[in-house]
C-alpha cells in the first residue's frame, strides 16, 4: 500500500475515534445532568419503569423506584401510578408491573389509582405502551420514575413518541460501587447510541449481562 494511502487511513481512523469519543462524552454529560435533576411537578400520571422482581417481590432497584412513586403520589403530584414491565421466561408468570401494583397496594395506594402494564420487555416497549396510554387517557404530562442514569434515555424516547414527561430519579439505597456506577453509565451510553442508530434494544441486551435490572 502506498505511503500516502496509509496516512489517509490512519487520519480517517483517528477522526472516527475522536468523533466517537466526543459523542460518548456528550452523552455522558447529558446522562449525569438529567440524573441530578428532580423535575417532578403536578401531572396527569406517575410512571414507574420496570426492573427485576424475585419470586413476586421487587428487587432493591424496583423497590426504590416504587417507593419514589409512592412519595410523589402522597405529595399529590399525580392521581394515578402506572407500573410498567412484563415478565421473562424465568419468573413463572410473574411480571414487574404486577409486582409493582401489589407493592403499591401494600403501601396504601388505592387499587383504582394503579394501572399495571404487564407485557413490555424493555425500556423501548415501556415507552411505546406509556405513550399509547397517554393518548388514550388524554394525559398531557407524565412524571417518569427510574434510576437517575436511566432517565436521559427514557426522556429522549418519550420525546420521540410525542410524550411530554418530567423526570424524577429514585433514591439510592445503600452504596453503589464505582464499578457498578461506571457499568450503568456505559450501558446507557451504548443503549442510547443504539437508539440513535436504530439498532434494536434486544441486540444490546443479548450481550449485556444484567441489563434487565436497568
Amino acid at each position: 500500500m502506498p505511503e500516502r494511502k496509509r496516512h489517509f487511513w490512519r487520519w480517517l481512523l483517528l477522526l472516527v475515534l475522536l468523533a466517537a469519543l466526543s459523542w460518548c462524552v456528550w452523552v455522558y454529560h447529558q446522562i449525569v445532568q438529567v440524573a441530578q435533576e428532580d423535575q417532578a411537578q403536578p401531572s396527569d400520571a406517575i410512571a414507574v419503569f420496570g426492573a427485576a422482581e424475585y419470586g413476586g417481590r421487587p428487587s432493591p432497584v424496583l423497590h426504590a423506584r416504587l417507593d419514589k412513586a409512592v412519595a410523589l403520589y402522597r405529595r399529590q403530584i399525580a392521581p394515578v401510578i402506572v407500573t410498567l414491565g412484563g415478565g421473562t421466561e424465568k419468573d413463572s408468570g410473574r411480571t414487574e408491573g404486577g409486582v409493582g401494583r401489589d407493592y403499591l397496594l401494600a403501601q396504601g395506594v388505592p387499587y383504582e389509582q394503579i394501572i399495571p402494564e404487564t407485557r413490555s420487555i424493555d425500556t423501548e416497549q415501556q415507552v411505546e405502551v406509556l405513550a399509547e396510554m397517554a393518548r388514550t387517557q388524554n394525559w398531557q404530562h407524565v412524571v417518569v420514575v427510574s434510576d437517575g442514569s436511566h432517565l436521559f434515555r427514557i426522556r429522549e424516547l418519550c420525546r420521540q413518541a410525542g410524550l411530554n414527561v418530567w423526570t424524577s430519579p429514585r433514591s439510592v439505597y445503600g452504596r453503589i460501587s464505582p464499578w457498578d456506577y461506571r457499568m450503568r453509565i456505559v450501558h446507557e451510553i451504548v443503549s442510547y447510541t443504539a437508539v440513535r442508530l436504530h439498532i434494536p434494544a434486544s441486540f444490546v441486551h443479548r450481550w449485556w449481562i444484567g441489563a434487565e435490572d436497568l
